[in-house]
C-alpha cells in the first residue's frame, strides 16, 4: 500500500480568511464614508449656520455701531477736558506771579532766558536751584508736544517748543561751567588741611556736582574718592604734577543725546491710529560711515551756544525720528558673581590686548540707539585748566584775571615710565533711583560724530550688590550707561481689572520683573516693581501721577515697558495690524470699569489680523478667578466668542455654543453680561476710560505678548 496523498494547503479554511479580511475592508470602507458623510454634513450645517449667524450679524451691525458711537464720545469728552484743564493751568499760573515764564508764550521764554545768560557771578547752589525750575520747563514743552492733539497746536509751534527745549539744556550746562569757573577762581581759599587740595560734592535730586582741584601738585594724591557721591578717580602720574581740577558732573537727566532718543517710545496719543502704531516701521538705522545728526554737547566756552543751524537740525531729528547709527550688539554678560570683569578693546590699548593669550575681537564701537538707551543720566567727566589763584604780596591778595572761561586742560593719553599705556581710572557710583536688569554698557560721547561710541573704554568692572562701575579712560569725556530697550520684551502675561468705581489694576509681567499699576480717574500710581520677588524702585511707588508722567518715570528708572514704531525690529513678536489693535484698545478701555481682560496664549497663532485675549465679568475685588475667564477673538469689525480655551491642544476658531458674531466687542458680552456689569458700563468716568486707553496704547499688550 502507497503513502496517502499530501492535503492541499489554501482550502476551505484559506477561502475563509480572505473572505472575512474583505469583509472586514469593506466595513471599514463603509464606516469611512459614513463618517465622512456625517463629517460634509456637520460641516454643511456648520456653513449654513455661520451664514445665517453672517447674516444677523450684517443686518444688525448698524444700529450697534451706531449704539456703540454714544459710549466713544467718552474719549471726546477726556479730549476736551484736558483742552479745558490746560487752558486753566495757564490762567492760574499767570495769577500766580512766581516768576517763571509761560512756555507757551516765546516772549516771556526768551526773556527768561536772556535774563539768566546774563547773569554770570552765580554759584553752583544757585545755578542748582534754577535747575529745577528749567526741568519743569522741559518737562511741561515735552508733555505739550507729546499729548496735544494736532488740531491744538501747530507744526510751527511744536517746532518752537523744540527749539526751547534745546535752548534750555544748552543754557543749563552753560551755567554749570559758569559756576564751575567761579569756584575754581577762589579754590585756594577752600584747601583741605590733610592734603592741601580742594574738594567737594554737592548733591541734589537732579544732579551731583563733584569737583578736585589739584592746588599742591604732589603724585601721592592722584586718587580721590567723592565720600558724599560714592564716585571717585585715579590719575595718571603726568596729571597730578599739573595745575588742574577734575570735574564730575552727573546729571540725572540725559541733555546729551539727540532730542529723539529723549521721546522714543512714547506716540502722541492724539494721533491717527497709522501714525501712532506702524504695522511695518521702515528702517532708519544709519548706513556704515553716515553721521548722525544732532547738536554738540557744550563743554568749553565756543561751544556753550549751538548754532540756530544745529539746534534747527536737532530739532528735525525729532521730527523725522531721525537716523541712528550702526547696530551695536550688547557686549555685557550677566553675571553670576557680584563682580564682573568686561574687557572692552580701545584704540589705546590695542598693543595691550595683542599680548592677551588668544586675543580678542573687537568690540562694536558706534551705539544703536534704537536698541541702546542710557539710563540713569549721564556723567561729565573732565580735567580742568586751573586758573591763576589769588597771591597775598603784603597786605593785599593779587589774583590775575583771565577773560576766558572754563578751559578744558588739553590731556591726552600717553605712555607711562614703565611702557604702560596711561589710563585715567574712574570709579562711579550708580544711581539708587535706577536699576540695571544686566551689566550695564558703559558708553562715551563724541561730539564730532554726535554720537555714542563703546571704544576708548577698557577694563570695565562692575559690582552689582555695591552699586558700583570702575573703568578705564583713554580720554576724559562724558559717559553714559547704557540699557538695551527691549530687554523687558515681549511680556510674559498681563492682566487689567476693575478695582472700584472708576479704579483698576494693571499688572504687567515683563521679562526681568513684574509691574503693578493703579488706576484712578486720570492719574495713575505704581503700586510696585518686583523683581526676583522683591520690590524695588520704592521711591517712586505710591505717587499719583499723569499716565504720561508715569511712562517717563518708569522709563528713567531703568523700567522700559513702552516699545517703540521700530521695536519690531529688535523684538520677536507676531506682526498686527495697526488700525486693529488700536480699535481694540479703544474698546477694552470703554469696558474696562466692570470686565477684565488678561492675555491669551492663541494670540500670536491668530495671525495678524486677529487678537485673542481672555475676559471675565469682574464686579468683586481681586484678580479674576481662571475658570471665570473666556476667550473672545477681535478682527476688528467683528468679534466672536471662541469655544477653545488656554488649555486646548490646537487653536481653532469655532465658536462657543450658542454665540453670535457682533460688530463691537460691547454688544458681545452685552449677551451675558450682568444687569450690573452693564450699568457700571454706562456710568463709568471718561477720565478713567481715557487713562486706560493710554496705559494699553503705550504698553501694545496685544502685540508684544
Amino acid at each position: 500500500m502507497g503513502p496517502k496523498p499530501k492535503k492541499k494547503s489554501g482550502g476551505k479554511g484559506g477561502k475563509s480568511k480572505k473572505a472575512r479580511e474583505r469583509k472586514l475592508r469593506e466595513e471599514a470602507q463603509l464606516q469611512a464614508e459614513q463618517e465622512e458623510a456625517e463629517r460634509l454634513e456637520r460641516e454643511r450645517l456648520r456653513q449654513e449656520h455661520l451664514k445665517i449667524l453672517e447674516a444677523k450679524f450684517q443686518e444688525k451691525r448698524e444700529s450697534e455701531l451706531v449704539e456703540f458711537k454714544s459710549l466713544e464720545q467718552k474719549f471726546l469728552s477726556a479730549k476736551q477736558w484736558k483742552m479745558d484743564y490746560r487752558e486753566q493751568a495757564k490762567w492760574e499760573h499767570y495769577l500766580s506771579c512766581d516768576g517763571t515764564p509761560d512756555p507757551t508764550v516765546t516772549q516771556e521764554m526768551n526773556t527768561f532766558m536772556s535774563l539768566w545768560h546774563d547773569n554770570q557771578d552765580e554759584d553752583v547752589q544757585l545755578v542748582k536751584e534754577k535747575e529745577e525750575v528749567v526741568l519743569n520747563l522741559i518737562e511741561k514743552l515735552v508733555s505739550l508736544i507729546l499729548e496735544t492733539s494736532p488740531d491744538e497746536i501747530s507744526e510751527e509751534q511744536r517746532d518752537q517748543y523744540q527749539e526751547f527745549i534745546l535752548q534750555l539744556q544748552d543754557l543749563l550746562h552753560k551755567k554749570y561751567n559758569e559756576a564751575t569757573q567761579n569756584l575754581l577762581k577762589i579754590a585756594g581759599m577752600y584747601e583741605d588741611s590733610e592734603t592741601g587740595n580742594m574738594h567737594t560734592a554737592i548733591k541734589d535730586k537732579n544732579s551731583t556736582f563733584c569737583i578736585w582741584v589739584n592746588l599742591k601738585k604732589k603724585a601721592r594724591f592722584k586718587k580721590h574718592v567723592f565720600q558724599e557721591a560714592g564716585h571717585g578717580f585715579d590719575l595718571p602720574k603726568s596729571l597730578a604734577l599739573s595745575s588742574v581740577a577734575v570735574r564730575v558732573l552727573h546729571t540725572c537727566y540725559d541733555h546729551v543725546s539727540p532730542l529723539w532718543v529723549q521721546f522714543q517710545g512714547l506716540p502722541r496719543q492724539e494721533a491717527s491710529a497709522s501714525q501712532q502704531l506702524t504695522e511695518h516701521p521702515k528702517d532708519t538705522r544709519q548706513k556704515p560711515g553716515e553721521e548722525e545728526k544732532g547738536r554738540e554737547e557744550p563743554s568749553v566756552p565756543a561751544a556753550e551756544e549751538t548754532s540756530s543751524d544745529e539746534r534747527k537740525e536737532s530739532a528735525a531729528s525729532l521730527k523725522e525720528n531721525s537716523k541712528n547709527t550702526e547696530d551695536v550688539k550688547e557686549t555685557e554678560e550677566e553675571t553670576e558673581k557680584n563682580s564682573d570683569i568686561l574687557d572692552v578693546p580701545s584704540e589705546d590699548e590695542e598693543a595691550l590686548l595683542q599680548e592677551e593669550p588668544g586675543g580678542r575681537e573687537e568690540a562694536p564701537r558706534v551705539v544703536d540707539l534704537q536698541q541702546l538707551v542710557p539710563v540713569g543720566g549721564v556723567f561729565h567727566i573732565d580735567v580742568l585748566q586751573l586758573p591763576p589763584q589769588a597771591q597775598d604780596v603784603g597786605d593785599w591778595s593779587m589774583v590775575e584775571l583771565l577773560d576766558v572761561g572754563l578751559e578744558m586742560y588739553p590731556y591726552s593719553a600717553g605712555q607711562a615710565e614703565d611702557g604702560t599705556q596711561e589710563a585715567v581710572h574712574i570709579t562711579l557710583r550708580l544711581p539708587d533711583n535706577v536699576i540695571y536688569f544686566k551689566v550695564p554698557v558703559v558708553a562715551r560721547w563724541e561730539p564730532a560724530g554726535q554720537q555714542w561710541r563703546t571704544d576708548g573704554i577698557s577694563k570695565i568692572t562692575y559690582e552689582a550688590e555695591e552699586k558700583r562701575i570702575s573703568f578705564r579712560l583713554g580720554a576724559f569725556c562724558t559717559v553714559a550707561l547704557l540699557q538695551d530697550a527691549h530687554l523687558n520684551l515681549p511680556y510674559q502675561a498681563w492682566e487689567l481689572h476693575p478695582t472700584g468705581v472708576d479704579e483698576g489694576l494693571f499688572t504687567v509681567t515683563a521679562v526681568f520683573a513684574t509691574i503693578q499699576i493703579q488706576i484712578k480717574d486720570n492719574q495713575c500710581m505704581l503700586s510696585s516693581v518686583v523683581v526676583e520677588e522683591e520690590k524695588v524702585l520704592s521711591h517712586i511707588t505710591g505717587k499719583w501721577m499723569t499716565p504720561f508722567a508715569l511712562r517717563e518715570t518708569l522709563k528713567r528708572a531703568g523700567v522700559n515697558i513702552f516699545p517703540a514704531e521700530y521695536s519690531p525690529e529688535y523684538v520677536s513678536v507676531s506682526r498686527k495690524v495697526a488700525l486693529a489693535e488700536v480699535k481694540a484698545y479703544d474698546q477694552m478701555a470703554l469696558l474696562a470699569a466692570a470686565f477684565a481682560f488678561a492675555n491669551s496664549k492663541w494670540n500670536g497663532a491668530a495671525g495678524p489680523e486677529r487678537f485673542v485675549f481672555k475676559v471675565s465679568e469682574h464686579l468683586t475685588a481681586g484678580s479674576a478667578k481662571d475658570n471665570n475667564w473666556s476667550l473672545y477673538m477681535f478682527c476688528g469689525d467683528k468679534v466672536q466668542n471662541l469655544k477653545l480655551s488656554e488649555t486646548s491642544e490646537a487653536f481653532s476658531e469655532e465658536l462657543e455654543e450658542e454665540s453670535e458674531f457682533h460688530s463691537t466687542l460691547y454688544h458681545m458680552l452685552k449677551d451675558s453680561a450682568s444687569n450690573e456689569a452693564l450699568d457700571k458700563v454706562e456710568r463709568a468716568g471718561f477720565l478713567f476710560i481715557d487713562s486706560v486707553y493710554q496705559l494699553l496704547h503705550a504698553t501694545r499688550v496685544l502685540a508684544y505678548s
